[in-house]
């Protein structure tokens, strides 16, 4: 799905033309080579409306680049309503751990296509992530609210490369 570093770029820039048409808020991403997972809300349009724009958009210019047809997505896209705060930060650290578990990296904040790094540390905003969405459960500052949620993905992360037999 993604070949290159253009692959990846390219469907951030989807994202952000998908977003001027359509608003919706991102808590957390990460783009693997054969996958990605977007922790998405919109309070105007419908999710599966958004999703079906940006797989279309992005499957459209793969299949040109790559002088391919047919399908990119092997299924539908799958949503779940998340219910609480837990929920998110669950399904945030899952999606942070992506790329951990899968072997590709030893911490998530080295993994570049990822929003984890925007819990680690301040980049340049972008206009559809929503940090704050996941932080706001925490108490403290800014940067004592990245720390929580750091601690909280850590937790996990260290599971994962610590097996118990």
């Amino acid at each position: 799905m993604f070949q290159d570093d253009k692959d990846y770029r390219v469907f951030f820039y989807i994202l952000e033309e998908v977003f001027e048409s359509h608003p919706f808020e991102i808590s957390s991403y990460c783009l693997l080579s054969n996958h990605y997972h977007l922790q998405l809300r919109s309070k105007h349009v419908p999710v599966s409306k958004i999703m079906a724009l940006i797989n279309k958009r992005y499957a459209t210019y793969f299949n040109l680049r790559y002088e391919l047809t047919g399908h990119v997505f092997e299924k539908r896209y799958f949503g779940e309503i998340l219910e609480t705060n837990g929920d998110m930060l669950e399904v945030s650290r899952y999606i942070h751990l992506n790329p951990v578990k899968a072997g590709i990296c030893i911490r998530p904040e080295d993994y570049r296509w990822s929003s984890y790094r925007y819990y680690y540390n301040s980049y340049r905003a972008i206009p559809y992530l929503k940090t704050s969405v996941l932080l706001e459960g925490y108490p403290g500052t800014v940067r004592e609210k990245r720390a929580e949620y750091r601690n909280y993905v850590n937790v996990l992360r260290k599971d994962l490369l610590n097996p118990t037999l």
